[in-house]
């Protein structure tokens, strides 16, 4: 062979060496990046995974200490009871309790007088709603369903045809769903300062927007997870790169002036977190930011009055200087919605009932009518 034809020969087994590195080079490259990417999202899979679910009365589970009502689909509502015997009452109240509280946080036992207990014979009942607590956690709850897990536990304890119900905080806009699905069971209702799903289909976006902007970013971004991306709800809150909830977090942004003398007398402002959870933190608050903030089946802007024939009534409590629920929010509400008492209270934040003498207002005013100024 000629001296050019092995240069020719040398170059292309060169060339062909250096395509074959580069391509082996591209491969391990190509690997490596398949490994990091399927290792990433094995991670993050995991990452936003909650832990299993310790149900209370289960192995391993907290022991069940207060009594329960079964429910259709075999869950136990843990219930608490309050004030005049449940038999001879003649007003009967069931307390739906907020966000990351329990049963046992009820305003009535220490803020309801003993004394308008007696004049006008009250009976309250507080319950855990699911995954709180001691109730059973619900994989399917809904707006709908925790309705009607509060009709079963009327009719489990025999509350007769109708009774009266308070809501605070989510409480309150669970309270909305009553007025939706078992309106017909309802002798009156009182929502405390209720939670708002910004993403209700009827609030005018302007609005909701620059209520929103009131909030703090953290709670802001807490929400639009909540929402947008309900199957990073747990992750969000429970990660340590970014501020989350400050209600989970216990952070006292969200108190007004009034709130830190309330949560001064009592002592803290959750005296019951441990039992709150004990079922884990997924099936209790992640979970209900989750319902509340999700796309709604109805809009309660939509509602009609449930008591046209004057009957009951309807009231809407809030502090102007919430800051949790901005008070425009409701304000627009109540607006629309000319059949709601609405009461605004000055200076007032989120914890209205454990304000001395105004659960005695709020009790007087649905269950009598008399109001007093505000």
């Amino acid at each position: 062979m000629s001296r050019e034809g092995r240069d020719k020969k040398n170059k292309s087994e060169a060339s062909t060496r250096s395509h074959t590195q580069a391509r082996s080079s591209s491969d391990i490259f190509k690997t490596i990046l398949l490994v990091v990417i399927v290792g990433s999202l094995a991670w993050f899979y995991k990452a936003i995974q909650p832990p299993p679910t310790g149900t209370v009365g289960s192995t391993g589970g907290a022991s069940v200490t207060s009594p329960r009502i079964k429910l259709r689909d075999g869950r136990q509502l843990a219930y608490k009871e309050f004030g005049f015997p449940r038999d001879e009452a003649k007003f009967k109240i069931i307390y739906i309790h907020g966000f990351d509280s329990c049963m046992l946080d009820s305003p009535f036992p220490q803020f309801l007088s003993q004394a308008l207990v007696e004049e006008l014979r009250i009976y309250t009942v507080s319950f855990d709603r699911p995954g709180y607590g001691e109730s059973d956690p619900d994989p399917n709850r809904s707006p709908r369903s925790i309705a009607l897990d509060i009709e079963e536990l009327a009719d489990g304890l025999g509350l007769g045809p109708n009774f009266y119900v308070v809501g605070l905080s989510m409480g309150g806009e669970i309270t909305w769903t009553c007025l939706k699905y078992i309106p017909h069971r309802l002798a009156g209702a009182a929502l405390l300062g209720p939670v708002i799903n910004y993403w209700w289909r009827n609030l005018p976006r302007d609005i909701t927007r620059e209520a929103l902007s009131l909030t703090s970013p953290a709670d802001q971004w807490a929400l639009r997870v909540a929402h947008h991306a309900p199957w990073l709800t747990y992750w969000w809150n429970t990660q340590k790169w970014f501020p989350f909830s400050n209600v989970i977090a216990g952070n006292k942004v969200i108190f007004s002036r009034q709130d830190m003398e309330v949560v001064s007398k009592l002592g803290g402002f959750s005296p019951n977190l441990a039992y709150i959870r004990q079922q884990g933190e997924y099936e209790s608050i992640h979970r209900d930011l989750k319902v509340g903030f999700s796309r709604w089946e109805f809009d309660p802007l939509d509602l009609q009055d449930p008591f046209p024939n004057n009957n009951g009534s309807v009231h809407l409590w809030h502090g102007d200087e919430d800051r949790f629920v901005p008070v425009k929010l409701q304000r627009y509400i109540a607006s629309k919605l000319p059949w709601i008492h609405y009461h605004e209270l000055s200076g007032s934040g989120y914890l209205l009932p454990y304000v001395e003498g105004l659960t005695d207002k709020i009790t007087k005013s649905l269950l009598v009518g008399e109001e007093e100024s505000t």
